[in-house]
This record gives C-alpha cells, sequence and structure tokens, in this order.
C-alpha cells in the first residue's frame, strides 16, 4: 500500500511537472516604441513610434507614415514581404513590401461591396483577413482582386483579437476562440476562459491572460503555462521558440522550451 501511494505521487508531480513551460532570459534591451508590431526571422524589429511604423535593423531604420489616414490601428508583420497595416478611422487597409514602399491600399469604403472592418491580420498568398462588423464574419479578402475568397459563419459575442499564419486564423471573442483553415472551415472552438490576446507559433498559441502566459497546443487541446519570473507582460512576440516581451521601453528574449 506505502508503494503504490509513493508511486501515485511520483506519477502526480510528474504530471503536475508538465503543466508548466520554462523559459530562459537570453537578452534585454532598450526600445522606445508605442507599439511593438514584432520580430522576423533576422532580428529586424517592427514597430509603431509617432504613428510612424518602423523597421528597424543592425544596419538601418526604415519609416512609413500616412498621417492622411488618422492614427495606425493595428499592423502586421508576419509576412514582411506583404506588411499590413489597418486605419480604422477611414476602413482603410495599406500593404507595405520588405523596403515598407507602398503596394496596395484598399479602402473599404468604396470597395463593390462596402465593408465595415475592425480587425484584420495575414493570409496567405495575396490575401488578409478581415473581420466584418456589420455581418459579424471574417472575410478572406484578395487585395489584389479586391474580391472576398472565403466567409466564415458569423460569430455572435464581441471580437477581441484576431491572428493568424498561412495556414490558419484565430479569432477570439468574448465567450469562444475559434480557430479556422484558410478556405474559412471551422477547425475548433473552445470556450474563452480569461483570455485577452493571442500570438500564433506554428500551428499553436500563445496565450496572454490577467494571470501571465499560456502556450496552447491544438493538437492535444491541451494549456500549459509559461514561467516568466511575474514579469509584467504589455506585449509579447513569438518567433522561432523565441519569445519577445515588451514592457516599460525594454524588450527581454526568452529561450521558449515547449518540447
Amino acid at each position: 500500500m506505502k508503494q503504490l501511494l509513493i508511486l501515485l505521487a511520483f506519477v502526480s508531480s510528474s504530471c503536475f511537472a508538465q503543466e508548466e513551460i520554462t523559459t530562459t532570459l537570453i537578452e534585454k534591451k532598450s526600445l522606445k516604441a508605442d507599439w511593438l508590431v514584432g520580430i522576423d526571422n533576422f532580428e529586424a524589429t517592427y514597430f509603431i513610434k509617432n504613428n510612424t511604423f518602423k523597421k528597424a535593423t543592425s544596419k538601418d531604420t526604415l519609416n512609413y507614415s500616412n498621417f492622411q489616414l488618422g492614427q495606425i490601428t493595428s499592423a502586421n508583420a508576419f509576412n514582411s514581404l506583404k506588411i499590413n497595416l489597418f486605419y480604422s478611422d477611414f476602413n482603410t487597409v495599406i500593404i507595405l513590401d520588405n523596403r515598407l514602399a507602398e503596394v496596395a491600399k484598399i479602402d473599404f469604403n468604396s470597395t463593390e461591396n462596402y465593408k465595415n472592418i475592425t480587425h484584420i491580420t495575414t493570409g496567405f498568398d495575396n490575401t488578409i483577413w478581415i473581420y466584418n462588423q456589420d455581418f459579424q464574419y471574417l472575410e478572406l479578402f484578395d487585395f489584389q482582386t479586391k474580391k472576398t475568397r472565403y466567409k466564415t459563419i458569423p460569430v455572435s459575442s464581441k471580437v477581441l483579437d484576431l491572428t493568424s499564419n498561412y495556414n490558419y486564423c484565430w479569432l477570439l471573442t468574448d465567450n469562444f476562440l475559434y480557430c479556422y483553415n484558410y478556405f474559412g472551415s471551422l477547425v475548433y472552438k473552445i470556450p474563452n476562459t480569461g483570455f485577452t490576446k493571442l500570438q500564433a507559433t506554428k500551428e499553436n498559441l500563445i496565450i496572454k491572460t490577467n494571470d501571465g502566459l499560456i502556450y496552447y497546443n491544438s493538437k492535444d487541446q491541451t494549456q500549459k503555462e509559461i514561467k516568466t519570473s511575474n514579469m509584467l507582460i504589455n506585449q509579447f512576440f513569438v518567433t522561432n521558440q523565441i519569445l519577445y516581451i515588451y514592457t516599460l521601453n525594454f524588450l527581454s528574449k526568452f529561450q521558449l522550451k515547449t518540447d
């Protein structure tokens, strides 16, 4: 009986240990930005400062600004060749190349079918995911043809965040987290148990809650807490198992051990 209890205690402690993901601090540096957008595979840093979108490398810093469109509402640099900026005041999206030259401009006030957009993120090829507030669904929109390729089924609660990679798009609402494939078909749907922000890492997610960060494995639908020494998290971003946390003008770089 005693041996059985010891075995159960060992199994229990082993399972509990697997509930956490450890991180190792690699670097911490100063970065003065209003909003961190992301870091690519070549460690170029994308951020917004004084309503100007910036791409900073070890060699130089590129800038893009379009003050006529008002404040930048959101930006996405997942595909550094087709960066998208959203200006909600004018219901307009700007697509930039890797030199921050303007590639396309989509004014949804003047498209064939008017669209009231609140959230956008990167799609595959020449597409972006857009959330149509009037109809409460996602559209995979081709910014070259100005046509919608696919639509999702409408959702019923307030949208909190939207993120994507080339294969999937995740929509976070007050009530649920939805995952869609690039045809707009629902892959899975789980209750929102305190999620506030999302970042995709391959086919999985890093999710922010009021208590910190968790790693969500989409394949087996499990959640694990990410240990970050209880630091304040204003913004976070993930690139190739590297977790970046931006807080109080400092960018911290962590090795993320999810395996």
